[in-house]
């Protein structure tokens, strides 16, 4: 898999999926909460199946 999840991209969805995980674990947001996982793990991974389908790169041209 080649990198397609930039610097600033991967940060955000850090930051988005922590806050939805944790909201659903106190029961703020109910169960939807736990789709956090999904950016959480995409920006661990560096890996967003869905720019792939996009055409999409958020990377820059040193680092991809």
């Amino acid at each position: 898999m080649k990198s397609n999840i930039g610097g600033i991209d991967r940060i955000l969805r850090i930051v988005v999926g922590l806050v939805l995980i944790g909201l659903a674990a106190t029961g703020v947001v109910g169960t939807w909460g736990w789709v956090g996982v999904v950016p959480l793990a995409t920006s661990l991974f560096r890996f967003c199946p869905a720019y792939t389908i996009l055409d999409t790169n958020t990377c820059s041209k040193l680092s991809s």
